[in-house]
This record gives C-alpha cells, sequence and structure tokens, in this order.
C-alpha cells in the first residue's frame, strides 16, 4: 500500500499527546512493514529522528500551519494537491483535521473534543474553523480513531456519526517509563522541593484542567495535616487564566507549590518516581496518557471520576469528583498517610498498564488502514 499521514505534530522536544501517539505507531509501522510506502506530510521543516526508515518518504508542505488562516489554505489546498501527486491508497491525518477535496479514503484521529465542552479555551479564529469543519471531517472519513470509548460515544452523539466507523485505539507509555531506584528519588526531591515529598501534576495551567480547585485542595489538605508536602505544576507555568491566577493568588500555602515548566520525558519520569501521588482531575478528559505514564513509574494516582479517566485508570487511581474540594482534599490525605493505600494503587496501576500497548495500537492502526482501502476497491469493483 501507498500510505499517506499527516505528520505536522512530530517537533523535537514538543510532542503532545497526540505528538507520542503518532510517533510511537508510526516508527513501528514503518518498521514492521517495509512492504508498504508512507509518505509523510510535514508543514515545515522535519527532524531525521522521524524517517523511521528507508520506505518513508518525507514531504514538505507549504505553508507552515502556525496560523488559523492556514488551517483552510494548508488543508484544503495545499495538502489535497500533495494527495493528488502522491496518489496514496489511503490518508491517515491524526490531528483531527482531515482535507475535503480528495478522492483517497481517509482515516482521522479525533482524539478530543476540547472546541465542543470548552470553546472558550479555543482562540475565536480556530474555533470558528473547527465548529465548522468538524463535523464534515467527521462524516467524510471513512474511519474514525479517538482514545476511549467515552470520546467515541461523544463523537457520534455530537457529530451524528455511526458509532460502527469510530474506533478505539487506546494510546500507551513509552517503554522508558519505568520505577527509579531510592536513590534516585531522594535526588530529586532535593533537585525540586529542597528534600520535601510533594504531590505532581501534570499538564498546562487551563481552566478545563481544573487547576483551581486543585489549589483549593491542596490548601486545604495543607490546613488539616500541617505536612511540608508540596505541589509541583509541570506543564506551561504561564497563570493565564484569571480565574486561576485569582485563586492561585489567595491560597494560603502558594509557597508551598512549585512550578517547573514543560519538561521532557526523561525528567517527568523522574518527577513521578518521586512524588507522592500524581494528581490529575480536569474537569471532562477524552483521554488520559498522564495517568498510564505515571502508573508505569510506580506514582499512585488521584484522578476525577469523569470523562474517560475511569476507564482508563482502572483500579490504579483513586477516583474523585473534580468539583469537590473537599473530596479532592481527603483522597490527597488518604493517599499521603495511608501506606497500605499508596501501595495497593501501585501494584494496581502496574497491573492496569498491562492493558495498554503501543504494539498492539500500531497493529490495531494498520488493520484499520487495511480495511479502509479494502473496502474502497470494493466499493469500485461494484460501480
Amino acid at each position: 500500500m501507498k500510505i499517506a499521514v499527516n505528520t505536522r505534530f512530530l517537533i523535537p522536544d514538543r510532542l503532545t499527546d497526540v505528538g507520542k501517539f503518532t510517533h510511537e505507531v508510526l516508527r513501528r509501522l514503518a518498521v514492521k512493514y517495509p512492504e508498504h510506502e508512507f509518505y509523510f506530510l510535514f508543514d515545515r521543516a522535519f527532524d531525521p529522528q522521524y524517517i523511521y526508515s528507508v520506505n518513508v518518504k518525507p514531504v514538505v508542505v507549504y505553508p507552515s500551519v502556525r496560523h488559523p488562516v492556514l488551517y483552510y489554505w494548508w488543508y484544503q489546498v495545499s495538502l489535497a494537491r500533495a494527495l493528488q501527486k502522491i496518489k496514496p491508497d489511503v490518508f491517515l491525518s491524526t490531528d483531527g483535521m482531515t482535507t475535503l477535496n480528495a478522492r483517497v479514503p481517509r482515516v482521522t484521529v479525533m482524539s478530543d473534543l476540547v472546541v465542543e465542552h470548552f470553546p472558550q479555551e479555543v482562540d475565536y479564529l480556530s474555533r470558528k474553523y473547527l465548529k465548522n469543519y468538524n463535523p464534515r471531517f467527521a462524516q467524510i472519513s471513512a474511519k474514525i480513531i479517538t482514545f476511549s470509548a467515552f470520546t467515541r460515544q461523544e463523537i457520534s452523539r455530537l457529530y451524528k456519526i455511526n458509532s460502527g466507523k469510530i474506533e478505539v485505539v487506546a494510546p500507551a507509555a513509552g517503554e522508558e517509563f519505568r520505577k527509579i531506584d531510592f536513590g534516585r528519588q531522594v535526588a530529586v526531591r532535593q533537585k525540586y522541593t529542597n528534600g520535601e515529598a510533594y504531590f505532581i501534576s501534570v499538564g498546562a495551567l487551563q481552566p478545563r484542567q481544573n487547576i483551581a480547585n486543585l489549589f483549593r485542595a491542596f490548601d486545604l489538605f495543607k490546613e488539616k495535616t500541617g505536612s511540608e508536602v508540596k505541589l509541583l505544576i509541570a506543564g506551561n507555568n504561564k497563570l493565564k487564566s484569571r480565574g486561576i491566577k485569582q485563586v492561585y493568588k489567595q491560597m494560603r500555602f502558594k509557597s508551598e507549590v512549585v512550578f517547573t515548566d514543560r519538561v521532557k520525558d526523561a525528567e517527568l519520569i523522574e518527577l513521578y518516581g518521586a512524588a507522592v501521588a500524581a494528581v490529575y482531575v480536569p474537569l471532562r478528559a477524552d483521554a488520559g496518557i498522564s495517568v498510564i505514564e505515571a502508573q508505569k513509574c510506580g506514582c499512585p494516582v488521584v484522578a476525577a471520576a469523569t470523562g474517560a479517566l475511569p476507564e482508563v485508570a482502572g483500579a490504579g487511581a483513586l477516583l474523585v469528583n473534580p468539583v469537590a474540594i473537599e473530596e479532592i482534599s481527603e483522597a490527597l490525605i488518604q493517599v499521603y498517610h495511608d501506606l497500605e493505600v499508596r501501595s495497593r494503587l501501585v501494584q494496581a496501576g502496574f497491573r492496569n498498564t498491562e492493558k495498554f500497548s503501543w504494539d498492539k495500537s500500531a497493529e490495531k492502526v494498520m488493520r484499520l488502514l487495511e480495511e479502509t482501502v479494502k473496502t474502497q476497491a470494493t466499493s469500485r469493483a461494484h460501480l
């Protein structure tokens, strides 16, 4: 087969969850299936590390999509022209968007529905584009891939799509995510929190991540316990939201909150490994790769009992109502004070991660690509 792929999210040291999915799946497919030709379509100069084998042919399609105004031009004009020239058997787009102007069958990864559930967090031009085009992308795609059964139901409901053409392909944690030894844990705590224990929250400081309620719950935890435990935030450290900024300013224990800014995976593994627990309480989550990564590092998890997180976390997390500050605080107290609870969560987390595998994810993506091409050939034969 000749497989074209939208790879514009493959950017060194800036891999989002979608970028990780794209990288982990494609590098497996390219190596395992040397008989297929892969055309990787970038929107800027590419890094050679993403050209995984000799059957990968990189193509730079301009202009670079660095502004919402260019969405239409890149996807509906430049990308369509590139596909017309390549003439692939199937086109895989991993960032939720695709072209409407091509005859090739399309498989589209729609990992989240932020624009539907949190439109205020999407800039005006992007919001207008996505609200208009997302339903059309969903309709025209032969297959849709998403990361959880929860999001599958949401896509079907919101875009009036038959759930039969939506497939769940769960992300996993990379092989590098693992426990670190005690000596390293001590060194990590010394580096980031002056040797004190800490909870870790990973992600951007956006309202949908429910950081304001986490700040409130941490303040309550400190008041109740009087402990020296800190809260470490690993992600973009700019408090852009007025609401989050206001809650932070009002915190009694804001000096106990440590911001690291965004960290690379090697650093993140150590931060998970030395933490008391990872706390992930978004108002709504379509996936939960951070939960799996934490569990694989032997880190207990406190997670929101909403969206996709219960199905992702399994028994390896204390589930809480993300709007119940007292409940989040009590979970922090429990996981901090009760060694038996921590041990149970760690062991259940290890077992849970065994359900997730990038190899299995890649195999499922290839099966969907093959099915799509076969269905297209059958349809043409009946014309």
